[in-house]
């Protein structure tokens, strides 16, 4: 047996060699079969189920009553632009209709109240969707105002006390410098212009360029785009289904209804007046971001305003108590 094994030895390992080749073979066939099919049945599910559309362009579009000249084929690759940047940053997008729908029904009395185009709102909402923060220039607060500017127009703004953070009072400020800067050239889309890049500046371009149609002249990247982000909030927020977003109303951000609580004395601990008032610290500084600090020094008996949530209305319960949204239907039109 030995020797037959011994004399055969080459044969039978070429033969086993060629078997197990074989069989690699048709293994590998049958792997690159089925991946091939895997591939083809994740491409079949790709393309049935992931689309992407431009943007529609309205026929026509204004920005505070004044006309924005879209058969003007810049203008309209600029709105396209931002419209496209907006409808597709879905959760930038998102959070500013969560946000409007908290702050629009605050700011919106203040602007109809000192005349302001209604507009102006989307302007609050581009320059910092509604987040209490900081640019990397200092300005600051929902209307984005900077230090000198804010002061320019009676706002507060000290170590303890900033109130380009007081939502009421910057929105009134704000107001002020609209109808100032309205005043220089009746426009309010060069208002608008001017809040971005500053009156001066504005009114350099406008005298060097000689014409006072924003849309004519060549400023900054930033300016150029402002009024175009601002439109592109408008649109999006003012007709959201148009751009693919179908928000129900529990989805959104509830107004909070709250009261004023009327100081015209120091409070050396702000805490504890939170705690008075049957709400934390962190509730008050969310509705109170100008109070800086844990104290309100206010040796002058200076009369301020501090927001406090109507009793109970912490509760997210009671904050969505009464809103019902209509039965929810997608109606996929492409068939």
């Amino acid at each position: 047996m030995f020797k037959f094994l011994e004399k055969y030895k080459y044969i039978i390992t070429g033969s086993l060699v060629s078997i197990f080749f074989i069989l690699t073979i048709i293994n590998l066939f049958i792997f690159s079969k089925s991946l091939t099919r895997n591939d083809d049945n994740y491409r079949k599910a790709f393309y049935k189920g992931y689309k992407i559309f431009a943007v529609e362009i309205p026929d026509k579009l204004d920005f505070a009553g004044e006309n924005v000249p879209l058969n003007n084929y810049y203008v309209r690759e600029a709105l396209d632009r931002e419209l496209l940047l907006n409808t597709y940053f879905q959760s930038q997008t998102l959070l500013m209709f969560k946000r409007a729908n908290r702050w629009f029904p605050f700011i919106e009395p203040i602007l109809k109240k000192n005349g302001i185009p209604d507009d102006f709102k989307y302007l609050a909402l581009i320059e910092s969707t509604f987040a209490n923060n900081f640019s990397s220039s200092g300005a600051g607060g929902y209307w984005q105002f900077m230090k000198e500017t804010g002061k320019r127009y009676g706002l507060e703004v000290t170590e303890e006390v900033d109130e380009r953070f007081n939502v009421e009072k910057a929105t009134e400020a704000a107001c002020k410098y609209l109808k100032e800067l309205y005043n220089i050239n009746k426009s309010w889309t060069l208002a608008a212009a001017s809040y971005n890049v500053g009156e001066a500046s504005l009114s350099k371009s406008i005298k060097t360029q000689r014409t006072l149609n924003y849309y004519d002249l060549y400023l900054n990247q930033e300016t150029s785009r402002y009024i175009f982000r601002i439109l592109s909030a408008k649109l999006i927020i003012s007709n959201p289904r148009n751009y693919g977003y179908y928000l129900r109303k529990k989805d959104l951000y509830p107004p909070i209804p709250t009261v004023f609580v009327n100081i015209d004395s120091s409070i050396s601990d702000l805490p504890g007046f939170a705690i008075k008032y049957k709400i934390s610290y962190r509730i008050l500084k969310e509705l109170n971001p100008w109070l800086r600090k844990t104290n309100l020094p206010n040796p002058s008996k200076k009369r301020y305003n501090i927001l406090i949530p109507k009793e109970g209305y912490t509760n997210y319960d009671l904050l969505m108590k009464g809103i019902e949204d209509e039965p929810f239907q997608l109606i996929d039109t492409i068939k």
